[in-house]
């Protein structure tokens, strides 16, 4: 077992905190405030190569590994959740169902527009009646003039009201299937029938676009099918797979700057003539705070070493997302009680990441529903 980051990666891990200690941090707290989408820092992110980060270079990516994404994600969501966030839709779930799920022609058509980050890209899941249930979809697609016409809505949709390709789940079965109906669809914002709803506010990650998503008789070539009629429900969860790995390592990011701001203000603040740094209670906060992320970033890590390696990751990512994120909003917490009431003024970051730290256990599969897909996963093995 080697536990040491690459020569390569190291370099990477430099450069990604350079890009984040220039371009993000001085952005950061205004982004939350003015709740802007972050559209300069995606650009810059675009021409450094880093919204294309694990993808073939002949796709447009920068042809690295899902360690170096990992990486990317911790160093920028220890600045801003917002816009790991924003990067995480594009690249984990967006951009990774048509990786995962599409022909040549359609990885040459628009993940190459993607991973060179020309067009941002979102993944239009959930609706009213399906969140953790996927099998929910209300959303129809029929085949119609040699292609496809889609009705129905989605809800809460990451980069919804900014996105260029947005790849949608529809029904597509003939009677009542559930996921055997499901099927995937690439959608170019400009497409007749295809209108941005509501924009959703949040308590965090303000600077996130969250829209919902109508579709009106909404056209769609044939050849803008994903994957096979049915299969829809497989290419989500596949990418799903990725993006709860990637949202991990933002977790770990988050986590960290938590701690190290813990760390800092308890050295400064002093209460019964000493730091409270060597106070037991503190002491025993930060301890704790530091064991948990040491342990999220190791899951997170072999979990990345298993994908590069091209295993199946369905249990590890659903343990990565599940733990990180409880560490995540663990330390968050702690982080508010050790700077007390000044925790709880907006005029520190603490306050910031409290808020970011919370939709990390509800986006992406929920909490309970992680707990679901590796009990299956157990059984599953057990059959074996």
């Amino acid at each position: 077992m080697d536990f040491k980051l690459s020569d390569d990666n190291i370099r990477l891990q430099k450069l990604f905190r350079d890009f984040v200690k220039n371009e993000i941090e001085p952005e950061a707290d205004r982004i939350d405030k003015e709740e802007a989408f972050p559209s300069a820092i995606i650009k810059k992110a675009a021409e450094l190569g880093f919204m294309g980060t694990p993808f073939p270079e002949k796709y447009g990516g920068a042809g690295l590994t899902e360690t170096a994404y990992c990486l990317l994600n911790e160093e920028v969501a220890y600045s801003s959740a917002t816009v790991g966030t924003v990067i995480g839709a594009h690249i984990g779930i967006a951009s990774n169902s048509i990786f995962f799920g599409g022909n040549e022609e359609q990885k040459i058509k628009y993940l190459t527009e993607l991973a060179s980050g020309r067009k941002l890209g979102a993944f239009a899941l959930t609706e009213p009646t399906a969140g953790s249930d996927a099998a929910g979809i209300r959303t129809k697609a029929a085949r119609r003039d040699g292609g496809f016409v889609i009705n129905g809505s989605k809800i809460w949709i990451t980069n919804g009201a900014v996105a260029d390709i947005i790849v949608v789940y529809a029904d597509l079965a003939k009677s009542d299937k559930g996921r055997g109906g499901i099927t995937a669809f690439i959608v170019e914002s400009s497409f007749p029938g295809f209108s941005v709803g509501s924009i959703e506010k949040h308590m965090g990650i303000r600077g996130s676009s969250t829209a919902e998503l109508v579709f009106e008789d909404m056209k769609v070539p044939e050849e803008n099918m994903l994957g096979v009629e049915g299969g829809g429900f497989s290419v989500a969860m596949k990418a799903l797979d990725y993006g709860r790995l990637g949202l991990g390592a933002g977790c770990v990011g988050m986590s960290r700057r938590c701690l190290d701001m813990s760390v800092d203000f308890a050295r400064e603040r002093v209460q019964f003539g000493k730091p409270i740094l060597r106070q037991q209670a503190i002491q025993f906060k930060l301890a704790e705070m530091a064991t948990q992320i040491e342990a999220a970033r190791l899951m997170v890590y072999q979990c990345a070493w298993m994908a590069d390696e091209g295993m199946k990751i369905t249990k590890q990512s659903a343990m990565v997302k599940l733990f990180c994120s409880q560490v995540a909003n663990r330390c968050a917490y702690e982080a508010v009680q050790i700077h007390g009431g000044m925790g709880y003024m907006t005029d520190f970051p603490v306050e910031r990441f409290y808020r970011d730290t919370r939709v990390t256990e509800i986006y992406e599969g929920t909490s309970e529903i992680q707990k679901m897909v590796i009990a299956m996963q157990l059984e599953r093995e057990r059959r074996r």
